[in-house]
Parts: C-alpha cells; sequence; structure tokens
C-alpha cells in the first residue's frame, strides 16, 4: 500500500475509483474517499455483480452460481494499474481490483482471475505471453433514440464524414481537437498507445498498443475504453466499440497479436535460430485451429457480434491462417525473429478484453500441448468462390459449442463457464423477446 497512498499524496487525490471489471468487460465497483481507502485497505463488494448481464439483469440460475446470500467478495488491489482519471473534476484516481473470496482465492468468476489462470500454465512451462491488441472503433453523433440508425460525426469542416476513408490522414484530422485530447489523456494514464489510423468506416478509427504482458495490457484495453468514451462525451460525440454499430459499414475488431518468450533466455520460442516459423509456433497455430470455434463466444460475446462476420473488407469468416494475410482469421504478418507473431483476428472490440486474451492464450496452449499441427498456409484470398463461415453465426450456437469442450472447461474452470453461458444466455433470450422494424417491415402483412 505504500506505493499507492504515495501516489494518492503526490497528486492530492480526494476520491477513488475501486474498479472491477465485469463478465461483460464494464467496470463495476465503487467510489472511496481516499481517507476511508487507506483506512478499509481491502474494499468488499457482492459477488453477484460478476454475473450482471450487458442489461444489468440476472440469469434464472443465480442462486447456482454464486451464494444465495449474496455473500461479500474482497477485492485486493493491483498497484501496477494506479491511474489518474483525467476528465474527472476533482483529483480522482481508478484502481483496478482483483476479487477474492473468503477463503483467500482468487474468485472463480472474475475476468481478471480467468487470463491470471491461464497466464499461471504458461509460467509452469517457463514460458511468458507478449501480446499486441489493436481496438477498432467508431466516432458517431450523439443518439438519444435506440430506433435511429448511428450516424458519422461532424468534422472540423462542417461536414459528416463519407466511408471508405482507409488510412487518411486528412479524415483523421477532421477530428484533432478529440484525437488530441485523446492522446492527452492516455498520456497521463501512461497507457502505452502506439499508432492511430483511419479505417474504413465513416468516423471508424483504430488504435495500436506497444507490445508487452498480457494481463498489464488488458488492463489497458480496459482502461481506454473508458477513456475514449469520456473523450468523446467532453466532445459531445458518443464513441461505440460495438462490433456492427451501423449496417452498411464495416464491424470493429480487437485483433490480438501474440508471441511467447522463453522466461530464461527471453528468446521468442515461434521463430527458430535461423529466423523461420518454429515447430511452437505450429502447434499454436494449430491450437488456434482447433479451438476457436469452441472459443467464439468469447471473441463475439453478444448479439451483435455475429453481423461482423461476413466476408468483406477483412472480416475473419474461415479458421485459415496466412502469411501477412488478412483474408485468413489467424495471420502471421512478415516481421523480424524477435517480433514474430500470430496475429488472432476474431475478437470483436465489443470482448471483454481480459476473457479475449485469455482464450486466445488458452487455444494456442492446448495446441502446444497436444502438438497439434496447422493446415497449410492459405496463399491468396481466403474469400473464394467456395469460401464459407466456419465458425458460428450466433451467440447461441457458440454457447452450445463452448459447453461441449472439456479441454477449454479444464482451463477455465467449470463453474466459470456454467456462469458465463448462463449471462449469455439470459442476454440472447432478452434479444429474442424483441420484435425489429424489419420483421415488423416485411412480415407484418406478408406472411
Amino acid at each position: 500500500m505504500d506505493t499507492i497512498e504515495q501516489f494518492l499524496q503526490q497528486h492530492n487525490i480526494s476520491e477513488i475509483e475501486c474498479l472491477v471489471p465485469d463478465m461483460t468487460g464494464n467496470a463495476r465497483g465503487k467510489f472511496l474517499p481516499t481517507r476511508k481507502f487507506i483506512a478499509e485497505q481491502n474494499a468488499r463488494l457482492p459477488e453477484s455483480i460478476l454475473i450482471q448481464t450487458v442489461t444489468g439483469d440476472w440469469s434464472r440460475e443465480h442462486d447456482q452460481l454464486v451464494d444465495p446470500a449474496d455473500r461479500d467478495m474482497v477485492l485486493q488491489p493491483d498497484p501496477t494499474t494506479l491511474r489518474l482519471a483525467p476528465w474527472a473534476k476533482e483529483p480522482t484516481a481508478q484502481l483496478i481490483h482483483d476479487c477474492y473470496d473468503m477463503q483467500g482465492e482468487l474468485h472463480p468468476l472474475a475476468t481478471r482471475s480467468v487470463l491470471r489462470r491461464v497466464l499461471a500454465l504458461y509460467e509452469a512451462e517457463g514460458l511468458r505471453p507478449v501480446v499486441a491488441p489493436e481496438v477498432e472503433f467508431y466516432l458517431v453523433q450523439k443518439n438519444l433514440d435506440p430506433d435511429y440508425e448511428l450516424k458519422a460525426p461532424i468534422g472540423r469542416s462542417g461536414r459528416t464524414e463519407s466511408a471508405r476513408q482507409s488510412y487518411s490522414i486528412d479524415a483523421v484530422n477532421e477530428f484533432d481537437p478529440i484525437i488530441d485530447t485523446l492522446y492527452r489523456y492516455c498520456e497521463l494514464q501512461q497507457l502505452d498507445v502506439d499508432t492511430l489510423i483511419h479505417e474504413s468506416g465513416a468516423g471508424q478509427m483504430e488504435i495500436n498498443f506497444k507490445h508487452g504482458d498480457a494481463l498489464a495490457l488488458a488492463d489497458q484495453v480496459f482502461t481506454f475504453k473508458r477513456t475514449l468514451r469520456e473523450t468523446a462525451l467532453q466532445h459531445d460525440i458518443y464513441a461505440t466499440f460495438m462490433a456492427k454499430p451501423m449496417e452498411h459499414e464495416p464491424g470493429s475488431a480487437l485483433h490480438i497479436h501474440q508471441s511467447l518468450q522463453d522466461i530464461a533466455s527471453g528468446e521468442n520460442i515461434f521463430a527458430t535460430p535461423q529466423g523461420g516459423l518454429s515447430e511452437a509456433l505450429y502447434h499454436y497455430l494449430g491450437g488456434l485451429q482447433k479451438y476457436v470455434p469452441a472459443a467464439i463466444s468469447f471473441f463475439a460475446p453478444n448479439v451483435n457480434s455475429y453481423r461482423r462476420f461476413v466476408p468483406d473488407i477483412a472480416a475473419p469468416i474461415n479458421l485459415q491462417w496466412g502469411l501477412d494475410n488478412r483474408t485468413t482469421g489467424l495471420r502471421v504478418p512478415q516481421s523480424t525473429p524477435e517480433s514474430t507473431r500470430v496475429e488472432n483476428r476474431f475478437a470483436g472490440a465489443d470482448a471483454n478484453p481480459y476473457l479475449a486474451i485469455a482464450l486466445s492464450l488458452a487455444c494456442g496452449y492446448l495446441g502446444l500441448k497436444e502438438q497439434l499441427q496447422p493446415s497449410a498456409p492459405t496463399q491468396g484470398s481466403a474469400y473464394g468462390a467456395n469460401s464459407r463461415v466456419e465458425i458460428a453465426r450466433t451467440l447461441e450456437e457458440g454457447l452450445r459449442l463452448l459447453s461441449g469442450c472439456e479441454p477449454l472447461q479444464a482451463i477455465l474452470g467449470e463453474r466459470f463457464v456454467k456462469a458465463y453461458v448462463a449471462v449469455k444466455l439470459a442476454e440472447y433470450e432478452a434479444f429474442n423477446k424483441v420484435i425489429s422494424s424489419w420483421e415488423r417491415e416485411h412480415l407484418l402483412l406478408r406472411v
């Protein structure tokens, strides 16, 4: 606590956001005055917050997933996540916590615990995962009525942006005031953001993070999403990480670059001493190809997520892999031996970063342990005349595949998988109760 207290005194912090990432990747927690935070040491929260749906409801299995008495869990702050909340009016800090049960064990339903569990498997093998996320998002006009479609925001020129502005410098400059605020906030929070580019969609951009420790990068993506939303609101627009927010625009992804480092030597085990691709990389790819279908509900965790999986604009619809090939779901970029890596392109921007990273690493881990071999690399476009979608097309289908995958359940913990499936099925069922405008338009008087 000494490091935390020094930070609080140095920045004259009056209030602390005690944060816990929930199943959906949203921030739960409580605000504490600095004096109370220091006096309490460990705050408490009811464990049921870990299994809330994206609408704030609970599944029918609530009492089987957590204690019916709604017991508390103990929050343990992670000093490495202590950051300013630069958008707050008063000097405020934000601090991500790990969740522990009353027996002093990491709570099995906390998403940060799940990632820690996967990382421990690699540590036992003498390996350290290195990841570099790329996060896509849209800037959109404020929309107070969910029945209306989203629109791109108005830039400095006073005009609404048109689509297909990939890598356009001028298109990014249209939103200079927002981008300047965003970079300033990121710098104040020591977020390791690297490059920013304009993507294909109207108002769609991507920000890349520098490679590093998997848990630290998950924390940074979690923090970045909060930061961007706050930045956009200060400029009177919205920022959204929906996987497919607009009908005629491409979806938004969370691409996860990953490699494995030998802890003893510091070498990247995905490259041979001669600079080629190693057997370890092939096994890792084989694991991703075999287990991504069962893990897809973590990469595509919402009903909207599956709208992204269409054969258009480098969307990942297949389980093929290729060398520097963006039409495949798994890509091995051209790079130096030190940077040899796999890019998992399945995760949407709406994914919980802790779970998306954990599941990508879990699939690769199983490939290493089972010494799986991948298919031959795809040459040219994977969107051929005979191409087909090789992954689930609905959340319900993805959850069914997860429920039948014992190797992944063993890694993640059966209790966590049961809770995840229950939460996501509750969301799926709530969505299915809604009658859409398409149904009223085309079915009302025609069937």
